[in-house]
C-alpha cells in the first residue's frame, strides 16, 4: 500500500504539474490479479482498486496497518465498475454485484475476498475504506435501490444522474459516505457550482471514459485555482480545503466518497461564481 501524507494550501502554492499529480492523483489503481492501494492521511481515507481474473483476492494489508485484520477499525465500500459480475465472500457469505452496485462492510468482519464469476469477464472493484470506531451490518445496494436524483439540465453542460448509497438515510456506517455521478451524454461538468467542506476529505474515482477522453479535475483554493488532467480509472484525493469540480471532453461517470467530522450529505460551502480565480 502507498501511503500520501497531507499538505496545506500554502505549501501547495509552488508546487508543478508534477508535483500536483504525485500528490493527489491516484494511477494504476486496476491491475489484473491484484489489488492496489494508497492510504491518504486526509481522515485515514483508503483508496484502492481490485480487479480478480483468477483466483480470489483478499483485503489485507498487516504491515501498513499494523492490525490482525483489514477491518479490525476500518470499514469499507465496495463498488463494482466492471462489466462482468463481483463475488464478493464476507466471512463466507457471498454476495454478487453488478455494475454500480456496491456493498458495504462494517468494522469486525475480518475476511473479505473479492472475486469474479466469470473469469472470461472479469470484475473490477474499486474500495473505499475509513476508519470506524461502531460496527454496521453488511449491505449490498443497487444502482436501481440507491434514490437516483437527476440534477442539472443540457443547457448547463451538467445534466446527471446522483446516486446516493452509502449515507445517512441509505446504507448505514461509521463514518463513510459513497455514490455515484453520472453524466448524461452532451453534459461535461460535474459540481458546477463548486464547494468546499472543511470538516471531511474527498475522494473521486473517474470512470467509464475512452481511452482518448480525459478530465480536466479542478481543485486548490476557490481564490487561487490549481488543475489535474485525469484519465479513465483514475483516482484523486481532494484535500478539505480543496474545491472539487471537474469539465470532461466527453460524458463520464464518478464516485464520490468521503470521510471525516460530519455525517451529513450537506455540509459543504458553496463558492459563487464570482469568487472563483
Amino acid at each position: 500500500m502507498e501511503v500520501r501524507h497531507t499538505t496545506n494550501p500554502t505549501d501547495v502554492k509552488p508546487y508543478t504539474t508534477e508535483r500536483l499529480r504525485q500528490e493527489f492523483l491516484v494511477e494504476g489503481l486496476f491491475e489484473p490479479n491484484k489489488i492496489n492501494m494508497v492510504y491518504s492521511h486526509y481522515d485515514r481515507l483508503i483508496v484502492g482498486g481490485a480487479s480478480p481474473v483468477g483466483e480470489a483476492l483478499r483485503l489485507e494489508d498487516q504491515e501498513t496497518l499494523k492490525t490482525e485484520y483489514f477491518l479490525e477499525r476500518r470499514e469499507v465500500g465496495l463498488l463494482h465498475i466492471g462489466g462482468g459480475v463481483a463475488v464478493i465472500t464476507v466471512d463466507g457469505e457471498a454476495y454478487e454485484l453488478s455494475k454500480l452496485d456496491v456493498l458495504y462492510v462494517g468494522k469486525g468482519k475480518q475476511d473479505v475476498q473479492i472475486a469474479s464469476k466469470d473469469k472470461n469477464d472479469p470484475a473490477k472493484v474499486y474500495i473505499v475504506s475509513a476508519n470506524a470506531h461502531a460496527e454496521y451490518p453488511t449491505r449490498k445496494m443497487t444502482a436501481e435501490e440507491a434514490n437516483p436524483t437527476h440534477l442539472g439540465s443540457l443547457e448547463t453542460s451538467n445534466e446527471r444522474v446522483l446516486n446516493k448509497y452509502i449515507h445517512a438515510d441509505g446504507i448505514q456506517s461509521c463514518q463513510l459516505m459513497l455514490g455515484v455521478t453520472t453524466l448524461k451524454p452532451g453534459s461535461i461538468w460535474n459540481t458546477m457550482p463548486t464547494h468546499v467542506h472543511d470538516r471531511r476529505m474527498e475522494a473521486y474515482l473517474y470512470f467509464d471514459l475512452s481511452e482518448e477522453a480525459r478530465i480536466f479535475h479542478m481543485m486548490g483554493e476557490p481564490s487561487e485555482t490549481r488543475h489535474l488532467v485525469v484519465a479513465n480509472e483514475q483516482a484523486v484525493i481532494s484535500p478539505p480545503w480543496s474545491i472539487h469540480s471537474g469539465a470532461g471532453t466527453s460524458n463520464y461517470a464518478f464516485c464520490w466518497a468521503m470521510a471525516g467530522e460530519n455525517y451529513t450529505f450537506s455540509d459543504q460551502e458553496f463558492i459563487s461564481m464570482k469568487d472563483l480565480k
